[in-house]
């Protein structure tokens, strides 16, 4: 052994010693790097179960990145106003006046003693054969008694106004003006007398420089009466338009659908078979109150107690 390191003293300089330590470094590398890129060969296994998980990772994200740019196109929306009313320059000072708040169809005289005239009860005891078929039909298609819908006045009145005081005396300031609604009502098969009755009474009830317009939205109804018959007769009511979904998707998606086409600064959605009270109205115990405090709050909401 000491004859070796004497050999290699004499015979061995220290830059050759380097070369032989670089050289055997980078056979080492070689070695290492020869034997990664073998290793998924090597193991078959291990190669599986990367390819799996690359696999998955790329649907993962396939479908996170489908649900992103889906989302603007699920998503219907209220109306956004183009541009802002004007400010108190350009409205008049003071409360608005009772001719200001006039509705947007004046109700006809109605006959006192007429079916069902001033809320009064409909009496269908007595009636003849044929009637009282007509009668259970029409309860067994609407499960209530169309025959005595179908005899009472689309525009009647439901009695006297029955407001406290305090509400009847209520103002309402012009400036800044209150904000406009569009009434949205859904139906699906409903009856002619019950739908017609209830758009009647929003306009019979509503001031007219506050409804935008009155929306029938058409959840998929097979009934024909309700189809170009209906637009027909709508065409008189020129704040009334109908729209219609080709298949039927249900209560929330009908409202929104209506909400997406609205023009009004308000959405208000009523049932398709309700009338309003005179003094009890939507207008004004609800509409202008809403429509009063939405200036001021956008957080105010309201909901009907039936």
């Amino acid at each position: 052994m000491a004859v070796f390191r004497r050999l290699l003293r004499r015979r061995v300089h220290p830059w050759k010693l380097v070369i032989v330590a670089l050289v055997f470094v980078t056979f080492l590398l070689l070695i290492q790097r020869e034997v990664v890129s073998q290793s998924p060969k090597e193991e078959p296994w291990l190669k599986e179960i990367v390819d799996k998980r690359d696999t998955v990772l790329g649907m993962v994200m396939g479908a996170v990145n489908n649900f992103r740019d889906a989302m603007p196109k699920m998503q219907i929306r209220a109306p956004v106003r183009q541009q802002e009313r004007g400010g108190s320059g350009s409205c008049l000072p003071g409360y608005y006046t009772a001719a200001e708040l006039r509705p947007t169809l004046e109700r006809p005289p109605q006959d006192p003693s007429s079916p069902g005239a001033s809320g009064k009860p409909f009496n269908t005891d007595n009636l003849s054969p044929s009637e009282q078929k007509e009668k259970e039909r029409g309860e067994e298609k609407h499960c209530f008694n169309l025959y005595a819908s179908d005899r009472i006045s689309l525009s009647r009145d439901l009695g006297p106004d029955t407001r406290p005081p305090e509400c009847i005396e209520q103002t309402f300031k012009r400036c800044p003006p209150l904000l406009t609604t569009s009434v949205i009502i859904v139906f699906h098969n409903e009856a002619w007398s019950t739908l017609l009755r209830t758009v009647y009474s929003v306009l019979h009830t509503s001031p007219a420089i506050f409804l935008k317009e009155i929306i029938l939205v058409d959840d998929a109804s097979a009934d024909e009466a309700l189809k170009d018959e209906l637009d027909d007769y709508l065409k008189q009511l020129h704040v009334v338009r109908v729209v219609r979904q080709r298949e039927r998707k249900g209560l929330i998606t009908a409202r929104l659908l209506g909400a997406s086409v609205a023009t009004g600064d308000i959405l208000t959605f009523l049932d398709a078979h309700c009338e309003y009270v005179t003094g009890v109205k939507w207008t004004y115990r609800e509409c202008i109150f809403v429509l009063d405090k939405k200036k001021h709050d956008n957080t105010v909401r309201s909901t009907h107690v039936t």
